[in-house]
C-alpha cells in the first residue's frame, strides 16, 4: 500500500479509521541521556521536526540519508522517498501548542488537500521521535463549495495537470440520478502500443472487488443459505486452524475477524501458483488470528479471501462464475471480471508502476488472477451501473443494503466504506496497490456517484475524488 496520506483519508484503506503514524524512533547519539540536562527538549525536538520536513521536501536520498545519520539510523530511506513522491512533499502551514518538551507544526499535502499534524519529541535517552497524523482541517483550511459547473471545471482543470505531467493515467466520472454530468479520459493504455486511455478501458480495481464478495455473500444471507452469524469452521468443514474457524461471516464482512493479509513472502514466492481462492486457504489455513475476533478491526485481505471460499462453498459454483450470474450479470456489467493475467482480455490496460523515476510494466507484482479480496478489472461504466444497481434494488434489498452501508464500526459497512461529509451520508471503495488505483463513492440521498480508475500507483484517484468531493455542492 502506498504511503499517501490523500490516499489514507480516502478508501484504499480504512476511512475514518486511517490515521497513519510514520514514527520513528531514532538513535540519536549526541547528546547521550546524561547531556539533555540543561537543554530545551521542545527546542531540539523542533529542530529535529524542522529537520525531517527539509530533507523530505528535498526529495532526494542523500538529503534523507543525512537525517537518518543525524537523527534516526533507522531511517527506511526507501520508504520515505515512495512517500515523498506520493505526496509531493509538505507544505508548512504553522506551528502549534505542544505539551512540554514537544514540538508540533500543520502541515499540507502539496499534491491534495490532505492536512497532517507533525509531532516530534526527544526521549530521555536523547532519540528523536517523530510522528505524523492525518487530522481533519482546520476551519481556516478548508476548501469552498463551488457551484456544479465549477467543480466539474476544477476537476478536469486539475486531472489536465496531473496527465501533463504523467501523474495520471485513467479515468473520471460523475454522475446525478440518470446524468452523467461528466466522463473523460487521460493518458496512455499500453504505453508500448501507444494506445490511449478511452472511458470502456478495462482498469484493475485491486479491493473494490471486496464491494462484488459483499454483495455476494450477503445474496447469499439473503436467500438463507448463509448467515451472518456463521462461522467459518461450520461453512468450511475441517478448517485447519481452530481460531480461524470461530471467526463469524460478520466479522470478515467488518475486518474484525484478525485473520490477516496475503502479502508478504509467501505471496511473492508463490504468486502464480495461487490460482483458486482453495490455493489461498491451503498456504495460509494453518495461520492462527492476529487477535481474538471481534476485539479489534483490522483491514484483513485474507478475510475476504475467505468469504471467496465460503461463497464457493454455499453456493456450489466457482466465486468468479457466482459473481459473473448473480453480480455482473443482473447489474449489466459486461467488461467486468477477473480472467487470469495470461489471458488477453481486450481493452485491459497495462499496469504501471513507478520505478527509478519511470512508470514500468507492473506485471511482476501481479497475481495469477483477481480474488474475493481484490484484483479484478471493470470500466467507468460498469460501475456506474453497479451503483444504480445497487440503489434500484436488483442486487439487495434496500433493507439489507442499508445495513451493509451503515457504520458496523466507525469506517466500514459490511464490505463497504461507509462515512458521512458535512452530516451527508456515502459509502463505496477504493482500490490501490501497484500499476491500478480506483475509487467509488455512492452519495444515496442526491443519487451522486463520483469515481475514478487508474492504470497508475496510487493515491492518483483517490487524490482526484476528493478533491471534487471537497468542493462539489452541498
Amino acid at each position: 500500500m502506498t504511503r499517501s496520506l490523500a490516499l489514507l483519508l480516502a478508501c484504499c484503506l480504512p476511512l475514518a479509521a486511517c490515521k497513519p503514524s510514520f514514527a520513528a524512533l531514532a538513535e540519536n547519539k549526541a547528546p547521550p541521556a546524561a547531556a539533555l540536562a540543561g537543554t530545551d527538549a521542545a527546542a531540539r525536538a523542533r529542530q529535529a521536526a524542522d529537520a525531517w520536513l527539509a530533507a523530505f521536501n528535498a526529495g532526494d536520498r542523500a538529503s534523507l540519508e543525512a537525517y537518518a545519520k543525524r537523527w534516526n539510523p533507522e531511517l527506511d530511506v526507501e520508504r520515505m522517498l515512495a512517500f515523498r513522491n506520493d505526496t509531493g512533499g509538505f507544505r508548512l502551514v504553522r506551528r502549534e501548542d505542544a505539551p512540554a518538551g514537544a514540538a508540533h507544526a500543520l502541515v499540507q499535502e502539496r499534491e491534495s488537500d490532505s492536512v497532517a499534524r507533525i509531532a516530534a519529541t526527544i526521549t530521555p535517552e536523547g532519540h528523536a521521535r517523530l510522528e505524523i497524523e492525518v487530522v481533519e482541517p482546520p476551519e481556516d483550511l478548508r476548501v469552498a463549495r463551488l457551484s456544479q459547473q465549477d467543480t466539474l471545471d476544477a476537476l478536469v482543470a486539475k486531472a489536465d495537470a496531473q496527465a501533463a505531467k504523467d501523474a495520471f493515467s485513467g479515468v473520471l466520472l460523475v454522475a446525478r440520478g440518470d446524468e452523467v454530468l461528466l466522463q473523460r479520459a487521460w493518458g496512455t493504455a499500453d504505453r508500448a502500443a501507444g494506445t490511449p486511455v478511452a472511458m470502456d478501458t478495462k482498469f484493475r480495481v485491486g479491493s473494490m472487488n471486496k464491494m462484488f464478495t459483499a454483495v455476494a455473500t450477503l445474496q447469499l444471507v439473503q436467500a438463507g443459505q448463509l448467515s451472518l452469524d456463521d462461522t467459518v469452521g461450520a461453512v468450511l468443514r475441517g478448517y485447519p486452524n481452530a481460531d480461524v474457524a470461530q471467526v463469524t461471516i460478520r466479522q470478515l464482512l467488518t475486518h474484525a475477524g484478525g485473520t490477516g493479509d496475503i502479502f508478504g513472502p509467501e505471496f511473492d514466492a508463490k504468486r502464480l501458483s495461487l490460482k483458486t481462492h482453495e490455493d489461498y486457504v491451503r498456504l495460509y489455513g494453518a495461520r492462527g488470528t492476529e487477535h481474538a475476533p471481534g476485539t479489534e478491526q483490522r483491514y484483513s485481505n485474507y478475510g475476504f479471501l475467505l468469504l471467496g471460499r465460503i461463497i464457493e462453498q454455499a453456493s456450489g459454483q466457482s466465486y468468479y462464475d457466482y459473481v459473473d450470474a448473480h453480480v455482473f450479470g443482473p447489474a449489466g456489467m459486461r467488461d467486468s471480471g477477473s480472467l487470469p493475467e495470461d489471458v488477453a482480455v481486450p481493452g485491459r490496460a497495462v499496469a504501471y508502476t513507478r520505478r527509478d523515476d519511470a512508470w514500468v510494466d507492473a506485471a511482476d507484482t501481479l497475481p495469477y488472477r483477481g480474488t474475493s479480496a481484490g484484483g479484478g478489472y471493470s470500466t467507468a461504466g460498469d460501475l456506474l451501473k453497479f451503483a444504480r444497481a445497487l440503489q434500484d434494488g436488483t442486487l439487495l434489498s434496500p433493507d439489507l443494503l442499508a445495513e451493509a452501508t451503515r457504520n458496523q464500526t466507525p469506517w466500514y459497512g459490511y464490505g463497504f466504506m461507509a462515512r458521512e461529509q458535512d452530516g451527508v451520508r456515502f459509502f463505496g471503495h477504493g482500490g490501490g496497490a501497484p500499476g491500478m488505483n480506483g475509487d467509488l463513492r455512492i452519495y444515496p440521498a442526491s443519487g451522486v456517484v463520483v469515481l475514478g480508475l487508474s492504470n497508475l500507483d496510487p493515491p492518483v484517484v483517490e487524490r482526484l475524488v476528493s478533491y471534487y468531493l471537497l468542493r462539489m455542492p452541498e
